[in-house]
């Protein structure tokens, strides 16, 4: 007999769907004899109660929602194991949805929030997201918000962030004091908020060394692989050829070592390399990358405990709740040689 409910377990036993209920949790109001006929059946046919449907008539859904670009880059999967830590602690359930950097399908998985299907929601939006009036939209439908790493910094609403220009800042210092003049930064996307933050922590480094600034310094890449592949191999190719590069986002890595390896560019004698990135294989990349490595984890977890505040506490608001945490710049050999033989570390004020 499958999809057993409390209904099926009222019909067979001949009770109400009531005195059911109240057997299985164990009310004083129902005869011991009852609760055992109850258990006895319950347990013959592996009925399990649907926390979903309970939840639904406390008007609760037990269940929160992360809405993320993509899970392929290492930062957001550790996010996530941060959030659904929290998550487990507190008994709710984790729905995870990708947007796969896509304005339209963002706006439309927030529409379905509409139904109280969550109780509350963590974004970090697209790389085309420009309007947030889907996001207002979801506020105003009572859903808790927070905002983490991509955030829009105009809405009024709970974010947690890192700091994203001191990072840039200080990796392309470094680029700089290991003999780099001509560096170029790969971005991803021209509306991203933080992306600008770290093309304003580039620009300012070498201003810093009064070394001018073209905007040609940055390459505008996109989420198409082939077309920055195309893109980074004319960049390496050029006559005004980079011999520093900060990649925005890890994925643009691969192309770019890839690309090195097949035109015989060294790393580092040739070109420096730095990443965003909180790639585990970093360090067994040949050469071993430098990174510039947030505290995914520690992100997700400072997030998801924001938002079961205002889950947890009616009436209290969260959209003063603003965080910024450090990253970590780790130096490795595709910035330093190898035989030095260190790997040092820097928090990133």
């Amino acid at each position: 007999m499958g999809n057993i409910n409390i209904r099926a377990l009222a019909k067979e036993l001949n009770l109400s769907i009531s005195t059911v209920s109240k057997a299985l949790k164990d009310s004083y109001e129902i005869s011991v004899e009852t609760k055992k006929r109850v258990l006895a059946l319950a347990t013959e046919l592996n009925y399990s109660p649907n926390p979903y449907a309970s939840s639904l008539r406390r008007k609760k859904s037990n269940t929160i929602a992360v809405v993320v670009p993509e899970v392929a880059d290492s930062f957001f999967s550790l996010a996530i194991k941060g959030i659904e830590e929290i998550a487990q602690e507190k008994g709710y359930h984790v729905l995870v949805y990708l947007t796969y950097e896509n304005y339209i399908k963002e706006k439309k998985i927030l529409e379905e929030f509409k139904n109280g299907r969550v109780d509350g929601l963590l974004i970090s939006v697209t790389s085309e997201t420009t309007d947030s009036a889907h996001i207002s939209d979801a506020d105003l439908n009572n859903i808790p918000i927070v905002l983490f790493d991509r955030v829009i910094e105009e809405l009024e609403m709970a974010k947690i962030t890192t700091n994203d220009f001191e990072s840039s800042y200080a990796a392309t210092r470094h680029l700089l004091d290991g003999g780099c003049i001509n560096i170029f930064y790969l971005s991803i996307s021209k509306c991203l908020g933080i992306n600008n933050k770290r093309i304003e922590g580039f620009i300012q480094a070498l201003s810093d060394r009064n070394i001018k600034f073209d905007d040609s310094n940055i390459v505008n890449c996109s989420n198409d692989i082939n077309d920055n592949e195309h893109l980074l191999t004319a960049l390496l190719t050029q006559n005004n050829k980079p011999d520093g590069i900060i990649a925005g986002v890890e994925k643009l890595i691969t192309p770019v070592y890839s690309i090195c390896k097949q035109l015989h560019i060294k790393i580092p004698e040739d070109l420096k390399i730095a990443s965003f990135s909180n790639s585990p294989v970093a360090h067994i990349l040949n050469p071993s990358l430098t990174t510039i490595t947030q505290p995914a984890f520690e992100m997700g977890k400072m997030a998801a405990t924001i938002l079961f505040k205002a889950i947890e506490k009616k009436g209290y608001t969260i959209k003063s709740e603003n965080a910024v945490l450090r990253s970590t710049l780790f130096i490795r050999e595709s910035t330093a040689p190898a035989a030095t033989g260190l790997c040092p570390s820097f928090d990133l004020f």
